[in-house]
């Protein structure tokens, strides 16, 4: 099955490196014109893509790059909202308010800046798609990652919301929930997860792999396909969905 995006143009948040660059990677590939965002100015400059520098813990800054996407494309038929960090690994006792707002700020409040900017240029196309990136964190309790599971919680709210208020316009929105995705935030939070349990990397590793029926990680690849076909005419009758890629994750550590 071929995905035929051409002509598509497509806004990535945090587009430069990750599942990011890899979402922007393939959509190129099947076509689409892209423009994304992100704070690193070196990956920005070696992905590959045109883009801008863009913190997605300030909307101002937000709203600027769906401007600038906007015009650099001349126009827009799919704004991804990929941007987000790992916040915190500790009890919630132990988490300070200024990494809660944070995490909150800009894990879920840049969706709603840049959805809202986005959305008169998606209605002068004629409709288009919104896939905001939530987490199995957004489905289950995660034990020391409380501000995270939060924010990806709100995104499904959020991502459900702006489905019902969009659809007469053709306007499609969905949320993707990666499981543990292979890569460096990963390893990270289990590097971090592992520490605060006393025990090896190794083991938080297993552990990890433990919580999925298929035992393994899912790939950033997994993640860019759901969104080219939440993007593309075969998901032309999907909003509202919050759709797990996450190799059947049961349970939690």
């Amino acid at each position: 099955m071929t995905v035929d995006l051409t002509g598509y143009k497509v806004a990535i948040s945090a587009g430069a490196n990750g599942i990011g660059k890899i979402m922007a990677d393939s959509f190129v590939f099947c076509g689409a014109q892209v423009f994304v965002s992100d704070v690193d100015t070196q990956a920005l400059a070696r992905c590959g893509h045109p883009g801008m520098r863009a913190d997605a813990g300030d909307a101002t800054q937000c709203e600027a790059f769906v401007d600038a996407a906007v015009k650099h494309l001349g126009g827009l038929d799919v704004l991804v909202n990929n941007a987000g960090i790992a916040g915190p690994t500790a009890l919630v006792e132990e988490v300070t308010p200024d990494q809660v707002e944070a995490t909150l700020r800009i894990d879920l409040a840049s969706m709603f800046a840049t959805s809202r900017r986005a959305i008169p240029a998606l209605r002068a196309a004629g409709g288009g798609a919104i896939v905001n990136l939530s987490s199995a964190a957004g489905r289950f309790g995660f034990r020391l990652r409380a501000p995270y599971s939060a924010a990806k919680w709100g995104v499904i709210g959020f991502t459900k919301s702006l489905s019902i208020e969009l659809g007469p316009d053709g306007i499609r929105v969905n949320a993707i929930l990666p499981g543990p995705v292979d890569g460096p935030r990963i390893r990270a939070v289990i590097k971090a997860k592992a520490e605060a349990a006393g025990i090896s990397e190794n083991e938080m590793t297993e552990r990890t792999v433990a919580t999925t029926s298929l035992k393994c990680f899912v790939t950033q690849q997994d993640i860019a396909n759901m969104a080219l076909y939440l993007a593309s005419p075969f998901g032309a009758t999907v909003s509202g969905q919050a759709i797990s890629v996450d190799a059947d994750m049961q349970t939690t550590m």
